[in-house]
């Protein structure tokens, strides 16, 4: 199984490195405005080509804190570890890096306030042995989870790239993954951030070492009519402010491809 898993996922990073990637100037001059190192890139999925800003790192894999709420949920729901998105799971009671954090959540609620304890109870639940073959399964950047099952995601060994993100995020959108179509459409639903005329936009950040300096992400993708167009961006976390830079440059970087 670790053997077939292994050339699984070496052949989707190698597909995923094979796609046509153009480089756009408009991105790269946002991210020196925003004085920010990272990349951005947008999958443009009826195409088969990848558009954005600093290739080399946007296959770099990085640790991806909570954007892995997402494959997350997916597990969670599909093994039965949780009932339904609305389930209220229970913090444990610790002191946790944010207020907020501190309270009993639904994934519903506790993926729009990115609340790690709420997820680490879960992971919990889902076990490591079902954990690693599922992110095994759905080929998950290096899809190694190691020896602790509640934070293999925050301080790895797990890590992906931005590439690779667009290819997971495509799969969801188009529900192709190895989940029922339901579970799929009930992840997608919790991460829809806007909608309006044909365009929908859902997303998800992530903070590898929140408060503290590391790599921020914001995935996800847009719709627009029937056309998907997975995006996912990396920074470089200098800085509390850094934080906020995720979505702006992220929609910043949408908009100047015309895309939202």
């Amino acid at each position: 199984m670790k053997r077939f898993a292994s050339a699984l996922i070496f052949l989707l990073s190698s597909q995923a490195y094979g796609l046509d990637w153009q480089d756009s100037r408009e991105i790269g001059q946002l991210f020196e405005e925003a004085g920010v190192e990272g990349t951005f890139v947008v999958y443009d999925v009826s195409a088969g080509r990848l558009v954005g800003h600093d290739r080399v790192r946007a296959h770099t894999r990085f640790t991806p804190a909570s954007t892995f709420k997402i494959p997350n949920t997916l597990i969670g729901l599909s093994v039965g570890a949780v009932g339904n998105v609305d389930e209220v799971l229970p913090y444990g009671g610790a002191p946790q890096p944010f207020k907020a954090w501190e309270k009993d959540m639904s994934l519903r609620d506790a993926i729009s306030a990115s609340n790690a304890a709420i997820y680490q109870e879960l992971a919990r639940r889902i076990g490591p042995e079902r954990m690693r073959d599922h992110v095994a399964r759905i080929g998950y950047g290096s899809a190694e989870i190691g020896a602790t099952v509640d934070d293999f995601w925050l301080t790895g060994p797990l890590k992906i790239s931005a590439v690779e993100q667009t290819q997971f995020l495509a799969k969801l959108a188009e529900n192709t993954l190895p989940f029922s179509k339901e579970t799929q459409k009930s992840v997608s639903e919790i991460i829809r951030l806007e909608q309006r005329d044909s365009l929908t936009l859902y997303g998800k950040t992530g903070w590898e070492n929140a408060p503290g300096p590391g790599t921020g992400w914001w995935v996800g993708w847009v719709k627009k009519g029937s056309h998907v167009y997975p995006f996912a961006l990396n920074i470089d976390i200098r800085q509390a402010s850094d934080a906020s830079k995720r979505v702006e440059l992220g929609k910043a970087s949408l908009q100047a491809l015309g895309l939202f």
